[in-house]
């Protein structure tokens, strides 16, 4: 049934080009391959046990409609490659059956993105399954797989310099913990409705959808500032405020500064998360940028200051201290975290990156401390990035460090 519900997709698709009232269609996409290993006990670096890896491939089109309308879609599926029978065994997103002693399920797929876009002057309204961008809710586009949302989102930029954004967003695939993608099993819609994450969290089941708003100015020369509030219905409210500044004095140098609030409604009894944060950085103007950031979440709070939509449990933040790979701490409540991010471009050969995250929680006393190494070469359509990862957290491992290798591999078309 998934061939055939698949071979429908591809062939809806292809058919969009059929219309004599459909111009400039555009088709595109990607193929990518994703290795982890990592040498937790009782493993060794490049065994089956402690190693991960999967396949997937997103096929996309756009096209010019009539009366101005826009058109975008794609799909994405899933494929183990068989790399369970003899190189790894856990998958990166998606439905594992591991759990039940039964190989993961081998291909998954899924309609990613579906949404018409129209223009009216100023104002641009875009509606259907795609991603978002905005503090507190987002699409994380760390794993082989990205959580989208079905969505209306509205902008308008009758302000000079400014873009006023509203949105509603009914549904999503966002998982709570390390997967970004709710599993599906059996060829499930893994859409939820929106808030079903921190349903996840709160140990309740009262999702309803969410509403955003929020302001995005360059009014001030040299300043990008935003403000966000969302309302996730039945469930919470939040706001976020950053302001990032190019210190136009000194050419270069750049400060920036954040604070967020996640307020659980009420009737929960718990008390709200808030978090700061602030960041100097320099670009050299060689190639080389450097930044140093640090952050601070209150202690009382009952959710991670990270993304909704994937339940802020093990979530991926927005704060400037985010780690490169161990998400899911620097937004903890009672946790400081300071982050120093090196990064070169060295023309001709590649990306190089050095980001060393270090977390100090005083509600759990688990810290954290991560080193990650990471060089991306692009050779054509081909990208490519290496990345060497050092963990020593005091909830992983039995507290004792780890390494952390990882191999992406991504085809454009």
């Amino acid at each position: 049934m998934k061939a055939v519900k698949l071979s429908l997709a591809l062939a809806t698709l292809l058919a969009i080009g059929a219309s004599a009232d459909v111009t400039n269609v555009k088709f595109s996409g990607d193929a990518k391959l994703f290795y982890s290993t990592n040498d937790m006990d009782p493993n060794d670096l490049l065994d089956k046990k402690g190693a991960m890896g999967q396949a997937a491939a997103d096929l996309g089109v756009s096209a010019d409609l009539a009366g101005g309308v826009k058109l975008g879609a794609s799909i994405t599926g899933l494929s183990t490659l068989g790399l369970e029978n003899n190189l790894v065994s856990a998958i990166w997103a998606g439905f594992d059956n591991h759990a039940n002693g039964s190989d993961p399920l081998d291909t998954q797929w899924w309609l990613k993105e579906a949404y018409l876009v129209k223009t009216f002057g100023n104002t641009t309204l875009k509606v259907g399954r795609q991603t978002l961008d905005t503090p507190l809710a987002f699409t994380e586009t760390w794993n082989i797989a990205e959580n989208t949302f079905d969505a209306a989102v509205i902008l308008n930029q009758d302000i000079q310099d400014t873009t006023l954004v509203g949105a509603w967003v009914g549904r999503g695939n966002g998982a709570s913990g390390f997967s970004v993608v709710q599993a599906a099993a059996g060829g499930e819609d893994p859409f939820r409705t929106y808030g079903s994450a921190i349903d996840d969290v709160l140990n309740t089941n009262r999702a309803s959808g969410a509403y955003a708003a929020g302001i995005v100015t360059k009014a001030i020369p040299g300043l990008v500032f935003q403000a966000w509030y969302y309302d996730v219905v039945d469930l919470a409210q939040a706001y976020w405020l950053q302001g990032d500044l190019d210190v136009q004095a000194v050419p270069g140098l750049t400060f920036g500064a954040q604070y967020a609030n996640i307020s659980p409604d009420d009737d929960f009894n718990v008390d709200d998360s808030k978090a700061w944060a602030l960041k100097l950085g320099y670009d050299f103007q060689n190639g080389l940028k450097a930044s140093i950031a640090y952050s601070s979440a209150d202690e009382d709070g009952y959710v991670n200051v990270a993304n909704t939509a994937t339940g802020t449990v093990g979530a991926q933040s927005k704060l400037y201290t985010e780690a490169w790979w161990n998400f899911g701490y620097v937004g903890a409540a009672g946790t400081d975290a300071y982050n120093v991010t090196l990064e070169y471009n060295a023309q001709n050969i590649g990306d190089f990156g050095l980001y060393y995250t270090n977390t100090s929680n005083d509600n759990s006393n688990v810290d954290m401390t991560e080193v990650a190494l990471a060089a991306s070469k692009s050779y054509g359509p081909l990208d490519v990035t290496l990345a060497y990862i050092y963990t020593d957290a005091d909830d992983q491992n039995n507290g004792d460090s780890y390494n952390t290798l990882q191999a992406y591999f991504t085809y454009n078309f």
